[in-house]
């Protein structure tokens, strides 16, 4: 038997911690001295104490770990529980980098106030078009919302357009919808000449845009806001209003997005 400094040793834990597992009954000494108090225990119990150690880190409570362990769970089991909080690890640092990215770009934005340049913008009439279509709901219009929505989209009506040997005529398309509830629907089209037969994709016409601001926003879509603020600017100060959100033409779109080039298309109607 080990004493509880040689059992946290050998456990990797402190003695603090094995006394706090013994006082609520998570982890009990094999014996205990009755004169001295002294804790005692057996190699054995490292099994139990690296089940507890396990499903801690896992982000499980205390009371939680009990009710695992109560229940006898497998060693396979506890990959398998693993495998599940990786993969939500792996979601929530995703999803922090993005946020970070997104502060990034908002503070970059920042930077260029006062040096905004109105002549890239564009009044133009955007014509119909048909399309072939599939769309998601976003929790909001944030980058760090729509990122995740938009590309997978992109990569699966292309795949679905190309299987379906339905030929595409022109650069995508995105636009977006707002719902009342906050969120947004997303989105994903490809031009096409004609797309006869069923699909598991949608085939519509886009309306025209009879009246529309459009600017070339150049490189990563994480960084448009800055080419939105220019957008934002031209609106204003040449007495128009905005009517919706806007459409996104990837004009180019290779594999580096600091290389893309994407046209913004916002409806506007004069202002009064």
């Amino acid at each position: 038997m080990f004493s509880i400094g040689e059992f946290a040793r050998l456990g990797l834990v402190s003695v603090r911690m094995l006394r706090h597992y013994d006082a609520i009954g998570l982890l009990r000494p094999a014996h205990v001295d009755p004169v001295s108090g002294y804790r005692s225990y057996q190699a054995a119990q490292l099994s139990r104490l690296n089940r507890i150690v396990a499903v801690k880190d896992l982000g499980f409570t205390l009371e939680q770990v009990r009710a695992i362990l109560d229940d006898k769970v497998s060693t396979e089991e506890l990959h398998g529980m693993v495998r599940m909080r990786r993969a939500q690890l792996e979601a929530r640092i995703n999803t922090d980098l993005a946020r970070l990215r997104s502060v990034e770009a908002r503070l970059r934005t920042i930077e260029t106030e006062g040096y905004m340049e109105s002549a890239e913008v564009v009044l133009k009439r955007v014509a119909p078009i048909r399309v072939a279509e599939l769309s998601a709901r976003a929790a909001s219009y944030e980058g760090e919302d729509i990122g995740p929505v938009i590309q997978p989209l992109f990569a699966e009506i292309c795949r679905r357009v190309e299987e379906a040997a339905v030929k595409v005529v022109g650069p995508g398309v995105a636009y977006y919808e707002e719902r009342d509830d906050g969120s947004v629907m997303v989105h994903a089209c490809l031009p096409v000449s004609a797309a006869p037969g069923h699909h598991d994709f949608q085939v519509l016409d886009l309306p025209a845009i009879e009246t529309a601001a459009t600017i070339i926003h150049h490189g990563s879509m994480e960084e448009v806001g800055k080419t939105f603020q220019t957008l934002a600017h031209w609106i204003e100060e040449h007495g128009y209003r905005s009517r919706a959100l806007a459409r996104e033409v990837s004009l180019h779109c290779p594999e580096n997005p600091d290389e893309w080039v994407t046209e913004l298309q916002i409806e506007v109607t004069p202002a009064g």
